[in-house]
């Protein structure tokens, strides 16, 4: 896949957005703004960002609980996002989705979701959809690592090699569901090789090289949109933060967390731009101007933002008519 100097700004600008907005997002759950939990992206960047320039504006992608990122390189506004994270009205799911639960269809993004695995099936069933309206859409599911060993994975991506369906399965394998880590969980190295149950593509990853990434995005989204069917890509990224905010990590050896650290996305994307010459520190230092300060305007947006009112709390919850499908 051809790239050129404005996808490599692109691709950067995605990413250091997602950790601006990830940067803030602890700083303001620190501070007692956001209700709950929150599971940040960080050290996660290249591959939602690998992932969505793949895709096209009217492709469909699905999230998880630490879907953050997902939906920054979707193209969601980080003001809404963060106005829903604080629970405000002005929130992309009017302050009832939070952080786990953050959705925009004109954006393609059909929702995160809290449950594991839980995206699964949606993301399938809406690339079925694609194929019997024949709208040449694409959808990228993104996952966790442990979510594979649920059952729902396996039926729903059967079920997508057998009827050749428009979906690519991302498994952003961080290395640990909570406290679990998955080589306690999976009696495999190298967990792309589960594809070859279903007799599709799986590709194994460096889930910290964005370029990496996109080249397989790519390919394997041309392959769904010709007809060809399903690919998992497995995008290796042990996480440097740890499963949500305050998690101290006790159960994982301090060695991998210092590795992890070293293989940060972010800088080694940034160092190859500037060493290959590719962008200059000017035009860096450009876009990470332009990032902060809609970061800053995000955080006055939220801030200044009200919360719903109590007698909304039912509305958009319920249809009141069932769509019709003639």
């Amino acid at each position: 896949m051809t790239i050129n100097n404005n996808d490599f700004a692109a691709m950067y600008r995605s990413m250091y957005r997602i950790r601006r907005f990830e940067e803030t997002a602890i700083e303001v759950f620190s501070a007692g703004k956001v209700p709950g939990f929150i599971h940040t992206y960080i050290g996660q960047e290249a591959i939602a960002s690998g992932v969505c320039a793949a895709l096209g504006p009217n492709d469909y992608i699905t999230g998880t609980h630490r879907g953050h990122g997902h939906n920054l390189a979707k193209g969601m506004q980080m003001d809404r996002m963060l106005a829903e994270l604080y629970g405000k009205a002005t929130g992309y799911n009017k302050g009832k989705g939070g952080s786990m639960h953050i959705a925009d269809f004109s954006c393609g993004v059909l929702g995160c979701n809290a449950i594991v695995a839980g995206g699964v099936g949606l993301a399938t069933g809406a690339a079925w959809g694609s194929q019997l309206q024949k709208n040449g859409r694409v959808v990228a599911c993104f996952l966790g690592d442990g979510a594979i060993n649920r059952g729902s994975f396996h039926e729903a991506v059967n079920l997508a090699s057998v009827w050749s369906l428009p979906i690519i399965y991302v498994v952003e394998a961080n290395g640990w569901a909570i406290s679990a880590s998955t080589a306690q969980s999976i009696n495999l190295t190298d967990l792309s090789e589960r594809a070859k149950a279903y007799g599709i593509p799986g590709v194994n990853l460096d889930g910290y090289d964005v370029l990496a990434v996109r080249e397989a995005a790519g390919a394997a989204v041309e392959r769904a949109r010709n007809g060809d069917g399903p690919t998992i890509l497995v995008c290796n990224a042990p996480r440097i933060r740890g499963h949500e905010e305050g998690d101290a990590q006790p159960y994982r050896p301090k060695e991998d967390i210092e590795k992890a650290r070293a293989n940060d996305p972010l800088p080694r994307y940034r160092n190859y731009l500037l060493t290959q010459s590719i962008l200059t520190e000017a035009a860096l230092k450009a876009i990470e101007d332009e990032v902060n300060a809609e970061v800053m305007a995000a955080v006055k947006f939220a801030d200044e933002s009200p919360f719903p009112e109590p007698e909304d709390a039912l509305k958009d919850t319920f249809a009141k008519e069932l769509p019709s499908y003639a």
